[in-house]
């Protein structure tokens, strides 16, 4: 007899979405996650001597369209605040810096032709691209057998403009181009609605931050779940057959009528599944890599960035810190300042220590900012890459060949096993949108198969 009818594994904002929505149809839902707490790639942290000031080490940014994450911050009375600000961004290619409005444009006026006529054809690839399936349609097996790194080069004309979609890909899905399906980076920004919808703030993907962090979303809904949330969990072994499954966690085994499986595929493929999963399923999961992220946030008494007529937003393509926001408190009562160092610089910052990564980003500010950038109140920083049970951030991705190959067997069930995670998103995958999308999905899912 079951223990309970369905196990999640992971609590994440994907698991703890599917855990919520089978108990709301009054059938019963355990979960287990690995880690001491619960939100996965969402985790929201104070920062050590700033009283009161907490940051965002995972994912941050809602964008006004990801109406399934509005709705649960709705829902608790989570509030958001705006991300742009007040004062122009800045922007140096080659060595060359440029500062401006936000209505104004980034670039020379000839890598602006450039870059604009590589998003025309961008935008007009990804339209052939079915986010629901994407190795389907006559275009798939071509952009598949490329990288984006070899269309950058085919398409871009610039030195500039090349660059520019090369730090793209770094800010998307923090990894190098060489190392992505076309098709993937096709999907991934059709699924967002669009590369330029991903790349905005004002209105776009990083349009507003949760005040009081991410993070709280996960923490609400495992409240709703209470005792059925069980933490340092990590699960073993899937046995799984006709009659249900057994899950071998830290604690001993626990049955059910059905199991969905949340976790990154990193981690998913060191679950020992009895009997083996089918090839094509063991096959995607081997080649979905994740990006590689170190999440840096430099704290100071005030934002003195706005003393010069600066918002604190830096794209760059030399040193670690190519990416910059301004992610200071609404009341700016403290001024902090988000680095995201993505993709081969996270690998190479990670391996050299805290001090020494520290002394790099801020040397990185300060090019931009100024001396007063390397003297924070307080630094911060989280290697997603190092963390036991995440193994890279921000979302997996595919190579040239995965998604016409062995991409079906993403979403499809083996036999009592279902699986989630934002990465299965048809809409907003990477994002919490995207996890949320994908909780509802595979909650309805198992719901519609329980006897």
């Amino acid at each position: 007899m079951a223990n309970v009818d369905v196990i999640v594994v992971g609590a994440g904002v994907a698991g703890l979405v599917t855990a919520d929505r089978v108990r709301a149809a009054g059938r019963s839902v355990v979960v287990l996650e690995a880690r001491d707490r619960v939100g996965g790639r969402t985790l929201t942290e104070p920062v050590p001597g700033v009283k009161g000031l907490s940051v965002d080490a995972g994912a941050a940014w809602v964008a006004p369209d990801q109406r399934l994450l509005r709705a649960e911050l709705a829902r608790f009375g989570l509030e958001t605040t705006p991300q742009d600000g007040p004062g122009d961004a800045l922007t140096s290619l080659r060595g060359k810096s440029r500062r401006y409005a936000a209505t104004a444009r980034a670039f020379d006026a000839v890598t602006t032709a450039d870059v604009g006529q590589a998003m025309m054809r961008f935008a007009a690839a990804a339209d052939h691209v079915d986010v629901e399936a994407p190795w389907r349609g006559e275009h798939a097996p071509r952009y598949d057998a490329q990288t984006f790194e070899s269309w950058i080069r085919r398409v871009c004309v610039t030195p500039k403009g090349r660059d520019y979609f090369r730090l793209v890909c770094g800010t998307v899905l923090a990894t190098e181009p060489q190392n992505v399906s076309l098709l993937h980076m096709l999907f991934f920004a059709r699924s967002g609605g669009g590369l330029l919808h991903l790349l905005t703030t004002g209105g776009g993907a990083q349009d507003a931050r949760v005040v009081g962090g991410m993070q709280q979303v996960a923490q609400r809904l495992a409240d709703g779940l209470g005792r059925w949330v069980r933490l340092q969990e990590p699960v073993t072994t899937i046995m799984h057959d006709a009659d249900g499954v057994t899950v071998h966690s830290e604690s001993g085994a626990t049955t059910a009528h059905h199991v969905v499986v949340t976790v990154p595929p990193a981690l998913a493929t060191s679950i020992e599944y009895l009997p083996g999963l089918p090839h094509e399923r063991t096959q995607l999961v081997q080649r979905m890599p994740h990006g590689s992220v170190v999440k840096c946030h430099a704290v100071y008494t005030r934002p003195f960035w706005h003393d010069l007529a600066l918002s604190g937003e830096i794209t760059t393509d030399e040193g670690p810190a190519k990416v910059v926001f301004d992610t200071s408190p609404p009341d700016s009562r403290y001024g902090v300042l988000t680095v995201l160092v993505e993709g081969d610089d996270a690998l190479r910052l990670g391996a050299k220590g805290p001090a020494r990564a520290r002394t790099e980003v801020l040397r990185g500010l300060a090019e931009h900012l100024g001396p007063r950038a390397m003297d924070p109140q307080a630094f911060v920083s989280h290697d997603w890459t190092a963390e036991e049970w995440t193994r890279g951030c921000y979302g997996a991705h595919l190579p040239p060949g995965a998604w016409t190959q062995v991409g079906s067997a993403l979403r499809v069930p083996v036999g009592r096993i279902h699986w989630a995670g934002t990465e299965t998103a048809e809409r907003w995958c990477g994002y919490v949108d995207g996890a949320i999308a994908s909780g509802e999905r595979v909650a309805a899912e198992v719901l519609t198969a329980l006897p």
